[in-house]
């Protein structure tokens, strides 16, 4: 999503430039190109070779270094994003009058890409009023001001003030700057996780679901511009961008009622969830002692969201299924396919190596209701989701 990115790194005199090492180290990781510009207090608390050694560029401090000029005007409009991580007290200020006594300062007043500023102070400094002044001076300004976190800063306290986490820096000019438009204007749910189906207050019948795979192709499609709803199940995983509706539950009555209600808003369908077949048909309202005799539960059906999809499903609606098989595993997604009224069943198998509940990698095969199968190796989940997703664009 980054590759080939330009990204201009701004570093001011906090001791959370520390974190800033990081950051460029993840970036030059998605192969963005980075360049560094430190404001000269900075490189009391982070070294300047350091810099430039992991983004492969020489680190900026002064407009002019021996005969040399540094043209903070290009430069500033070389970026298509400029981040200033940390962003101190001191510099906010300056930038909220827009002063101009340094390289970095001048770059940012220069630049005509998006700004993203990642403050980071004391708590005391971060409630003033003047601060709060210059950061609202900022917003209407156009910058973009990450939210600050609260745990141990550097004076030993504990209070808001620290500085945005580099992965929490990554995510966010991901979502508000690089994501793509295939899926542009396209309303996608997706199902994930297992459900549970509860015996009494602490026992249930479920799975080992861990919802990877769904949420996986929920960030892809939000990722190519998608309007994406998740309908979560338990899950193991969550995502950290914002736009991507979730909607929590815990049965599959939960699941389907909604299902029922979010459907026909939809685009593409995607049933990732692993949704329990069968529920007890009583729930006991205190917990089940044991005895000396065998418990035996009766059981009843769960109403099948797959095929209630596939049974109200419009000509311009694509729906996608999931089969995990453990015998006759093609033989049997081409049958849930068919009597299921989908456009495409994904089939993985818990035979296959790397693939199946909980794992980071899955071993798919794609069946179309016009015939095509498409077998894909094993892969990472976030790999998968771009094959299933590719695979989909050749449909809507």
């Amino acid at each position: 999503m980054l590759k080939g990115k330009k990204i201009l790194i701004g570093i001011t005199g906090s001791i959370a430039a520390y974190k800033t090492i990081l950051l460029i180290r993840l970036l030059k990781k998605l192969e963005a190109d980075v360049k560094i510009v430190l404001t000269p207090t900075a490189k009391d608390f982070v070294s300047p070779l350091v810099l430039s050694v992991l983004a492969n560029n020489k680190a900026i401090i002064e407009l002019a270094e021996n005969d040399d000029w540094e043209n903070h005007v290009m430069l500033g409009r070389w970026a298509d994003v400029f981040i200033i991580a940390p962003l101190s007290c001191n510099t906010l200020a300056k930038m909220a009058v827009g002063i101009c006594d340094n390289m970095l300062l001048a770059t940012w007043l220069s630049a005509t890409c998006p700004i993203v500023v990642a403050p980071a102070m004391d708590e005391d400094m971060w409630k003033h009023p003047t601060t709060q002044r210059n950061i609202n001076t900022l917003k209407k300004d156009g910058v973009n001001v990450l939210t600050v976190s609260k745990g141990e800063l550097a004076s030993g306290l504990i209070g808001e003030g620290r500085m945005a986490e580099p992965e929490e820096i990554i995510d966010y000019i991901i979502e508000h700057f690089f994501r793509t438009n295939e899926f542009a204007g396209k309303k996608v749910l997706i199902t994930a996780g297992g459900t549970h189906e509860p015996i009494d207050p602490v026992r249930f019948i479920g799975n080992h679901s861990s919802g990877k795979m769904g949420f996986a192709l929920a960030e892809e499609l939000y990722l190519q511009g998608a309007e994406v709803t998740v309908i979560a199940g338990f899950v193991q995983v969550t995502t950290s961008y914002k736009g991507i509706r979730i909607m929590n539950v815990h049965t599959a009555d939960e699941m389907y009622h909604i299902v029922v209600k979010e459907f026909s808003k939809c685009d593409i369908a995607i049933m990732a969830a692993a949704v329990a077949d069968y529920k007890p048909l009583t729930t006991a309202k205190e917990k089940i002692k044991k005895k000396e005799k065998d418990l035996v539960l009766q059981l009843i059906k769960n109403k099948d969201i797959l095929a209630y999809a596939g049974s109200v499903k419009k000509k311009k609606q694509f729906l996608l299924g999931f089969a995990l098989e453990t015998n006759n595993e093609q033989e049997n997604a081409l049958n849930k396919l068919k009597t299921k009224k989908a456009d495409a069943i994904v089939l993985n198998s818990l035979k296959q190596k790397g693939a199946g509940f909980g794992l980071d990698t899955n071993k798919i095969t794609i069946l179309h209701k016009d015939g095509t199968v498409k077998k894909y190796s094993v892969k990472p989940k976030s790999a998968v989701a771009k094959d299933i997703v590719s695979f989909i664009s050749n449909f809507v």
